[in-house]
């Protein structure tokens, strides 16, 4: 290789995306990706939301207990995302950070079955609407996967699977926070198990996806 030509390179190639424009992609995406949760909940899901039902929702603590673990989640994968959009940038603690809220909630839903009476511990897992819950959450997720998979890929990510994991967890953890307003589901075991199930299936779907799309 030419030295001029290697200067030349150098100075003019692309260059990894500054901490501004990965915030401001992403960010977009992430409002983006709310906002086509709400209206796919509202207009797409049988049944929308029950405005009744959700103001009763909100004078409960457990409703906002459960609202926290796919916001705090929601959070964490952004920094995920936005770490995994740089070439060379460690995720580092952001993965503690993620695990955090999955291991709380857990442990909540363990000592929850713990202390309550063995003919109880089926209806606290299975609730009214195991069957379609996740299904849900992964419907509500279609659009923000295929916004944030577009923000990303605009972006420099060096380890695409990853990355898309990354961007599908935070489309299942969005729509997680917006299918919350429609949940009736007040048991932890129930949101530890099926809520994760739910934002589990678009980061699998964004693995496979992002180790085609998302490469460069």
């Amino acid at each position: 290789m030419k030295t001029e030509y290697l200067i030349s390179m150098l100075v003019f190639g692309p260059r990894a995306p500054s901490r501004a424009a990965v915030a401001k992609r992403l960010g977009s995406g992430v409002i983006f990706s709310v906002a086509a949760a709400v209206l796919t909940l509202l207009y797409v899901v049988p049944g929308g939301v029950n405005a009744a039902a959700l103001a009763a929702h909100l004078s409960m603590p457990l409703f906002w207990a459960k609202l926290s673990l796919p916001l705090s989640m929601s959070i964490a994968a952004v920094f995920v995302a936005a770490r995994l959009s740089r070439p060379g940038v460690r995720v580092g603690h952001a993965w503690t950070a993620l695990g955090v809220p999955i291991a709380l909630v857990w442990v909540a839903a363990i000592t929850a079955l713990a202390l309550s009476p063995a003919g109880l511990r089926g209806a606290m897992i299975l609730g009214h609407t195991w069957r379609t819950c996740s299904l849900h959450i992964a419907l509500l997720s279609i659009p923000a996967l295929i916004a944030l998979q577009m923000a990303m890929r605009g972006l420099a990510p060096t380890r695409p699977a990853l990355a898309g994991a990354a961007a599908g967890l935070l489309a299942g953890a969005i729509a997680a926070l917006v299918y919350c307003l429609r949940c009736p589901e007040m048991a932890v075991p129930f949101w530890a198990i099926w809520y994760l199930v739910g934002m589990s299936l678009p980061a699998l779907v964004g693995v496979l996806v992002g180790a085609r799309a998302l490469r460069w």
